[in-house]
């Protein structure tokens, strides 16, 4: 081997972003300013919904996410290892039970044949994870939300 890293993903930064992160920095508010009410009024336009809500971190909003499901203890999650612990933390907070599934080779997302096997009636959600911009394939049989 010849020791060099292999790139999975590299950061996808355009100068628009620059530019809104020095926008903000050169502003009197860094947080909790006027972008982040902009930002949770698209978020609640996008999604339909009368309010959006800004957290301070990817791990906050999937836990606020997991927690509107109700989990009780012993309730099944399926989801993927391939991903940052607060996948598996979020299901673990709520005393349910994160059940693990393969990844697809190519998407490097969960393989919905797996998923679709791992199925029990002790199943109460499905926590994908989109990984590097792959878009998850979830074309279940009565899914009517397809990306």
């Amino acid at each position: 081997m010849s020791g060099e890293a292999i790139a999975l993903s590299g950061p996808d930064v355009t100068q628009a972003e620059i530019d809104a992160v020095v926008s903000v920095l050169r502003s009197d508010r860094l947080s909790i300013g006027p972008r982040t009410e902009a930002f949770e009024a698209l978020v609640a336009e996008r999604a339909g919904r009368k309010y959006g809500i800004a957290v301070n971190s990817g791990t906050s909003g999937l836990h606020l996410c997991v927690k509107a499901l109700g989990l009780r203890e012993g309730d099944e999650v399926i989801t993927t290892p391939f991903s940052f612990v607060a996948t598996t933390n979020c299901v673990l907070f709520e005393r349910a039970k994160p059940v693990f599934v393969d990844i697809d080779p190519d998407s490097y997302n969960m393989d919905p044949e797996a998923v679709e096997a791992a199925i029990t009636p002790r199943t109460k959600a499905i926590l994908p994870v989109e990984v590097f911009g792959n878009v998850a394939r979830f074309d279940f049989p009565g899914n009517s939300q397809h990306h």
